[in-house]
Order: C-alpha cells, then sequence, then structure tokens
C-alpha cells in the first residue's frame, strides 16, 4: 500500500508526543510489518482535504463517499497478504474498499483513508496510470499523506486506544 521511505513506528503516538503509551496497539500482520512514518507536519492541501473526513464513523465515510463518486461503497475486512494493508475495486457502479484484517483498528482505518484518496483522485485505475508519466510513488505518497491527515487528529489525541 505504501511506498517511499518508512520506518517502524512506536507502540503508540505517545513516545512520539510526550503521553502515555497505549499498551494495546497491535502491529500489522505481525511484529515485522512496517508503518508508515507521520509526516513531520501536514501539507495544507491534505489538511484542508481531508478536514471533512476527520472523525466520521464508518458509514458516514462511506455514505459521504459515495456521494461525492456516484457508486455503492461498502467497505470490508479480510485476511490479505503480508505487506497489503489495503485495495480498492470498481465495478460498474459498484466499488469496494478491501482492507487487510490482520492490522489494528488505527492502521485499518488509516488504509481505509488511503484508499479512499485513491477512489477519489486515481479514478482511471493503476493500469492507466503505470503507462502514463506521473510516478505511482507520488500517488501512494499523496494518498497517504491524506490518510494521515484524516486521522491526525486521533493520532495525536492517542484515542485509538480504546478501539476494539
Amino acid at each position: 500500500m505504501t511506498t517511499g521511505t518508512k520506518r517502524m513506528l512506536p507502540r503508540s503516538s505517545a513516545e512520539t508526543l510526550g503521553g502515555e503509551p497505549c499498551d494495546d496497539v497491535e502491529e500489522p500482520g505481525g511484529a515485522a510489518e512496517e508503518y508508515p512514518s507521520p509526516p513531520e507536519r501536514i501539507p495544507e492541501w491534505a489538511s484542508v482535504e481531508s478536514r471533512e473526513w476527520r472523525r466520521l464513523d464508518e458509514f458516514d465515510i462511506l455514505a459521504k463517499a459515495e456521494a461525492l463518486t456516484g457508486l455503492t461503497l461498502e467497505i470490508k475486512n479480510a485476511l490479505l497478504p503480508s505487506g497489503v494493508w489495503g485495495i480498492h475495486l470498481v465495478r460498474g457502479e459498484r466499488g469496494r474498499i478491501i482492507v487487510n484484517a490482520a492490522l489494528s483498528p488505527f492502521w485499518r482505518r488509516f488504509a481505509v483513508f488511503h484508499e479512499l484518496y485513491h477512489l477519489l483522485h486515481n479514478t482511471k485505475g493503476a493500469r492507466f496510470w503505470q503507462s502514463t508519466f506521473f510516478s505511482m510513488e507520488s500517488f501512494e505518497n499523496r494518498a497517504d499523506t491524506f490518510a494521515w491527515a484524516a486521522v491526525w487528529p486521533e493520532w495525536e489525541e492517542n484515542q485509538y486506544c480504546d478501539w476494539n
């Protein structure tokens, strides 16, 4: 799902932000999985674009995304191969975001927003974009940045500790 420079994140944002750490945060796909690094700052474009998505529950995310895309959408959690956090599929008027069920709740939410960005902005599909002069890495980095901006308040406030 993500490309570019990655590093292992602390077990919670608290280790980065000086708060109390969560003891129950799982690592996706096992201990060897890498997390995308949080940005040093959220770019203005991502902050503005993600503002309306922040703190929405899954139902409201789907409702808003359906209104914007004209698709009937669903989010499904399923076991995916190691290293695959999520994918999105569109067929006709239907779309699905599939998120790796092995991820902790926070990282599943991150993956939903990452794939949502692709649904909203990369509507021609990976095959099309791979045949253009645009870097696939830049699309992945933008999707990660959008996802970070959407989940940032929860990450910063360490709210995901209580998620089941």
